[in-house]
């Protein structure tokens, strides 16, 4: 039987990373870790589904290049939307309420484009889910916020694995439902994972760095608590106090300012953001994020143009007018996101943040860089592989990086505005990609990639701080 720990205040204190670091990883964060990636790969299947029903609808509907487009491009226009919204009230009502509200909102809108009648009905209701689905960078903040610095990037990367685990499931039901039972049927598997976070959410609590960060230190120790009991661990003796902004942060914070313990709107919260300590590396992570969306989504969009056979040149398509091989391609393609997140899983605690995502994004551009000039089938696909592999881990680790940039007064907001703001890369590519593929422009396609990837490989380098090893920041002085 455990033993109940009381809180003592004998004048010794601690800290919150100094508590997470005691209790260590145990169950408790695994049932976190679950749940969160449960959230994950509802975020997941609800955008790889866009590479399945786009051509089927154009077939079944009639749609015009330009509608097809604008299927994926107005759910990137929800997650944008969505990504600003939910980062804003997790910072601001918690991390649990936000939560609640996206399991709803997602699982509900997914049910409403199950019945949709007309092309309109479907744009409005995916742009919905889109909204909900935006808020998936919330589990990844609260996941990150019961694990201890030590190999925190690891246990972060096992976290993005839950996102590979959701586009295989997609692949996968892609090619058994759409070609026996249609687009219907496969919306309506693909809204499982939402239902599931929606009927699991009574075993969650409120994160403990936020508790503390927001002066509820009572709180967050009585969740501390719990997370000992469950983990048969004990939490340092004395008292739980707020972490104090020390020298180390120099790099981020700015001295002998008021401290902000938690910010009351979200306006306030994108001031921070853009206040003069955490201005370039905001401006830069925005850059890095919008190049990796434009080119993971960029490349899911490829494989399924490129297996449809969108331009007239039968030698860049993979197989022509085949949907059976469209499903197969998409999977195989999918695959590749487990070696990025392997390799992306033992580079970020060796590494490091930024040389690993600079490194994947060099690595991305050399394998899509024969894709200049139409290649075989079989290389087609290896190249498109290996660039969803380098392109998936440098994503992960982005995540991660932006993360650990931000303090958890605006943990949310900041990871929140990043996505949202990095949803305009895919809002474009979908334009680009589909309107040069299909007009027989695959080099003009290539070159855009590539001049993506070089600039999210350079923005990465500016950036002006490491993360690796470093215990994360809960406040900041303004």
């Amino acid at each position: 039987m455990a033993i109940e720990q009381v809180e003592e205040d004998d004048g010794s204190v601690y800290t919150m990373e100094e508590a997470l670091t005691s209790v260590g990883i145990g169950k408790f964060q695994y049932m976190v870790l679950c749940y969160a990636g449960l959230g994950s790969i509802s975020e997941a299947v609800e955008t790889m589904i866009l590479s399945f029903i786009g051509p089927a609808l154009r077939s079944q509907w009639s749609l015009s290049p330009t509608q097809e487009s604008l299927m994926s491009s107005v759910v990137f226009v929800g997650m944008l939307i969505g990504a600003l919204f939910w980062g804003f009230i997790t910072d601001c009502y918690g991390r649990r309420k936000g939560l609640l509200s996206i399991a709803i909102v997602t699982a509900v809108c997914a049910t409403l484009c199950i019945f949709s009648p007309n092309y309109n009905w479907l744009l409005a209701g995916r742009m919905m889910v889109g909204f909900g689905a935006g808020g998936g960078l919330v589990h990844g903040s609260w996941f990150l916020e019961f694990v201890p610095s030590q190999n925190r990037g690891m246990w972060m990367m096992i976290y993005a694995g839950f996102w590979t685990i959701g586009t295989i499931l997609e692949a996968l039901l892609a090619l058994m439902i759409m070609p026996r039972l249609g687009w219907r049927w496969l919306l309506a598997l693909s809204s499982i994972p939402s239902f599931a976070a929606l009927l699991l959410f009574v075993f969650t609590v409120e994160s403990p760095r936020y508790l503390c960060a927001i002066g509820r230190t009572r709180d967050a120790y009585d969740i501390l608590k719990k997370i000992a009991v469950v983990n048969k661990t004990q939490l340092p003796p004395g008292k739980l106090v707020s972490s104090q902004v020390t020298e180390v942060h120099e790099e981020l914070l700015s001295p002998g300012k008021i401290k902000v313990s938690i910010l009351k709107s979200g306006f306030s919260s994108l001031l921070m953001l853009l206040s003069p300590a955490l201005l370039r590396n905001t401006l830069l992570i925005w850059v890095v994020f919008i190049g990796n969306a434009f080119s993971y989504y960029g490349i899911i969009l490829l494989t399924s143009l490129f297996s449809s056979g969108q331009c007239q040149h039968s030698s860049i398509a993979l197989n022509l007018n085949d949907d059976q091989s469209l499903y197969t391609n998409v999977l195989i393609n999918s695959l590749a996101e487990i070696p990025g997140t392997l390799v992306a899983a033992i580079m970020v605690d060796k590494v490091g943040r930024k040389f690993s995502v600079a490194l994947m994004c060099g690595l991305g551009f050399l394998s899509i860089l024969p894709l200049v000039a139409p290649q075989l089938p079989a290389l087609t696909t290896a190249l498109l592989f290996g660039a969803r592999t380098f392109i998936s881990g440098s994503f992960a680790i982005v995540g991660v990086y932006c993360r650990e940039i931000y303090p958890t007064s605006v943990r949310s907001t900041g990871i929140g505005v990043a996505n949202s703001v990095g949803r305009i890369g895919p809002m474009i590519s979908p334009i680009v990609v589909v309107q040069l593929v299909r007009g027989c422009h695959q080099t003009a396609a290539i070159v855009c990639f590539e001049a993506v990837l070089v600039l999210s490989a350079v923005s990465v380098l500016l950036l002006s701080v490491e993360t690796k090893g470093r215990e994360l920041i809960d406040t900041h002085d303004v």
